[in-house]
């Protein structure tokens, strides 16, 4: 990393948003200020599109991109820069990390149509009635996350290869019968349109996808696991290390997933608690803690399963695992809390406002728990849950074990 300060929001970086159009499209204002200005940067094939200006330093996106990026803004002196983006910069586009990285009053988006409202107008879908989800440099996994009958999704293509991804996921989870339409350089001269169901895309793909596109879902398939906590038990591949379906949505109401906010799962088993918590909100993130690696592989097949697969999976003993760990907004617990320290730990990286749950079927927990709510507070709760199954002839209620429950939020 340079010892170089990014440029400060007085030196201003404008993110233009290039059409399929190309330099053409742009309005005269917008041409005037990439020749004006003395750096430019962009992808290879916007730079490409440049005319040529003497003495103007150009510079591709490094890569990776978010490791490399602050060092090419530092290099950059004071004068205006210019960033060209596809479509708006700020669907899973460049501005949101300049954004990130800048701060907002350092840039200035100046967008074009995007690629998302091109692909609903010539879908017809009005924007409530649809769901964006970017595959852009991003596992295809994640479209998994959405599927429903009768659900329609607007997928940002990573290249050429996605639809067939998709196709693959699509067919692999029972909906092979999902129409899938391919919307090729939506808004240029060459724009195209291929259609074909996920099975026959595998089987006999309908064209020649181009590099850019947008792939346009209309999902047929079984009913969905939904997006509220409590996903089937059998949903989960598990050794029996599994926060059973009724716990878990009483744990996840009081964790309280929100937007961009991150969980550690400790003691994680099968990941069920953290892949639940992702799955609530796609800024959901989450860390699993799990100290058998064989189980800490099988979070991993859970979460690519499930449609999260970015969901950080580490291998170690709490509470020296938690050390150095991104700090939580929420923590569950759903094994190990007797392991000295590991309550402590867990408690003392909770950010103020945060919210901890804790699970215990043990003497020895129950223990440890109602010392904690008699130290801190919180909730404590007993929960016992039965379901019916064959007795005999009859049907009898099967007690599993009695789980205690302590949960607090922590003083804001």
């Amino acid at each position: 990393m340079s010892d170089k300060t990014p440029p400060s929001p007085g030196t201003g970086i404008t993110v233009i948003g290039i059409g399929a159009d190309g330099w053409p499209g742009l309005p005269g204002r917008l041409r005037e200020a990439v020749m004006a200005a003395k750096t430019v940067l962009g992808g290879r094939r916007h730079l490409a599109l440049l005319p040529d200006r003497p003495g103007q330093r150009r510079e591709v996106w490094p890569s990776p991109l978010r490791e490399r990026l602050p060092d090419l803004l530092a290099s950059l002196d004071d004068a205006p820069v210019v960033a060209l983006a596809s479509g708006d910069p700020l669907v899973s586009g460049i501005g949101a990390t300049l954004i990130d990285l800048l701060g907002p009053d350092a840039v200035r988006i100046e967008p074009a149509v995007s690629s998302v409202a091109l692909a609903r107008a010539r879908m017809g879908w009005p924007a409530e009635r649809c769901t964006v989800v970017t595959l852009v440099g991003r596992d295809p996994r994640r479209l998994l996350r959405h599927l429903d009958p009768g659900h329609r999704v607007l997928v940002l293509s990573s290249d050429a290869r996605t639809p067939a991804a998709a196709a693959a996921l699509l067919a692999g989870a029972g909906y092979g019968t999902t129409l899938m339409t391919v919307l090729g350089d939506l808004g240029s001269d060459a724009e195209s349109r291929l259609a074909a169901t996920a099975d026959r895309w595998l089987s006999d793909p309908p064209g020649t996808v181009p590099a850019l596109n947008v792939l346009a879902l209309e999902l047929l398939g079984p009913p969905g696991h939904g997006l509220v906590p409590g996903l089937p038990d059998d949903a989960f591949e598990s050794d029996g290390q599994l926060t059973r379906r009724d716990l878990r949505a009483s744990a996840l109401a009081r964790l309280a997933p929100a937007p961009g906010q991150h969980l550690w799962d400790v003691g994680a088993g099968a990941g069920s608690v953290g892949i639940e918590w992702m799955r609530t909100h796609p800024a959901c993130t989450a860390t699993a803690v799990e100290a058998d690696a064989e189980r800490a592989e099988r979070i991993v097949r859970n979460a690519g399963r499930l449609g999260v697969p970015g969901l950080t999976v580490v291998t170690g003993r709490a509470p020296a695992v938690l050390a150095g760990l991104r700090a939580p907004d929420a923590v569950f617990v759903g094994g190990g809390a007797t392991r000295p320290g590991v309550l402590d730990a867990c408690l003392g990286a909770l950010r103020r406002g945060g919210r901890i749950a804790v699970h215990g079927v043990t003497v020895e927990t129950e223990r440890l728990l109602a010392d904690a709510h008699r130290s801190h507070g919180g909730e404590l709760t007993r929960i016992a849950v039965e379901t019916a199954a064959p007795l005999g002839g009859f049907t009898g209620w099967t007690p599993a074990r009695t789980v205690t429950q302590w949960s607090l939020t922590k003083p804001a």
